[in-house]
């Protein structure tokens, strides 16, 4: 090689590092919230960027490499917020919430009370279908009014991401309107379905106050493997916001015809949908440890060849440009301090 040659390649190494260069590390506030249905507390945290030194940080059987209470960026961000499925929890998705943090979003995790991997008293109830989206809510606001989140955060700029049931919710939240009978007809025909009909199909009317509750504040919905089963063309006529659908034709969880695919062709504005040859229901949770693989094998094992680890790198980076796309340019102007 020619010595001109030489630094040349030398020259374009190094640029190209500079640009492959990490993003923000992630900070990590606790966010002082209420259930909008009872007024207790509940569990909500801020991922966010900041330049602090991270530290690993346990929570429950989780481990995160975060900056506890580091300093804030400068600049502002766009916010996101995430609901969990059924039974679930948002860590279970601790790397897409990380992978975001660092392109430089901000993103709010809740546990949904009585819904969760510790709670399930709301599960088949009115409550829960009705009570999420308000939590979510309730959650954005307590973000807009936290004195550390909200001097980093654009409140023009709000998306959610929801999984499975938080899909649901996240639908609602667009301004969805579900209806009731369209789960009963669904479990009357497929009784089978024990996640979609573990009551047959009919719900709980433990709450005659609730009603849907759209948030004009959300401007854009990724939903992973949603359920979606009670919505249809005129059920979704409201929901006006940008989508970008994710959804594997092997999930033995949620029927993926029924719910993804029908979702996408109902919806009034075209939304992107990417179908995961071969993936199934859990395959948008984090990959997982060995010790998670031994404990709960069933959430952790895929299609023989499916690489989750490449999924999830996918994901985050079409989920980054998704947002920053529909919810109008997300690259913040900061110092970088």
């Amino acid at each position: 090689m020619s010595r001109r040659l030489f630094w040349f390649a030398l020259l374009v190494t190094l640029s190209t590092g500079a640009v492959a260069a990490p993003g923000w590390n992630v900070g990590f506030h606790r966010l002082q919230v209420s259930d909008p249905l009872d007024q207790q507390p509940m569990k909500a945290i801020a991922f966010y960027p900041t330049r602090a030194t991270e530290q690993p940080l346990h929570l429950g059987n989780f481990i995160l490499d975060v900056a506890y209470e580091g300093k804030t960026a400068n600049g502002r961000f766009p916010l996101l917020v995430m609901s969990h499925g059924n039974y679930g929890t948002p860590l279970a998705h601790r790397d897409l919430i990380e992978a975001l943090v660092r392109k430089g979003f901000v993103v709010v995790t809740l546990l949904h009370p009585g819904d969760n991997l510790h709670d399930h008293s709301r599960l088949g109830a009115l409550s829960n279908l009705y009570g999420r989206p308000l939590q979510v809510s309730e959650t954005i606001s307590a973000a807009l009014l936290d004195p550390q989140v909200a001097a980093m955060v654009d409140p023009r700029k709000i998306g959610v991401i929801g999984y499975s049931a938080g899909g649901e919710t996240a639908l609602i939240l667009a301004g969805a309107q579900p209806r009731l009978e369209r789960l009963l007809k669904y479990c009357q025909a497929r009784p089978d379905d024990r996640d979609a009909c573990s009551e047959q199909g009919e719900l709980r009317a433990d709450r005659n106050d609730l009603v849907p509750m759209a948030d004009p504040r959300v401007g854009a919905l990724l939903l992973l493997a949603p359920l979606s089963l009670m919505y249809g063309v005129h059920e979704l006529q409201d929901v006006q916001v940008p989508v970008m659908l994710y959804t594997g034709n092997a999930d033995n969880v949620l029927d993926w015809k029924k719910n993804a695919r029908a979702l996408a062709r109902k919806l009034p504005r075209q939304p992107e949908l990417r179908v995961l040859d071969g993936a199934g229901h859990f395959v948008f949770m984090a990959p997982c440890s060995e010790e998670e693989l031994e404990a709960t094998p069933d959430l952790c094992k895929d299609t023989e060849g499916l690489d989750r680890r490449a999924i999830h790198r996918d994901l985050a980076a079409s989920a980054a440009e998704f947002f920053d796309i529909s919810l109008g340019n997300a690259v913040m102007q900061t110092s970088g301090r």
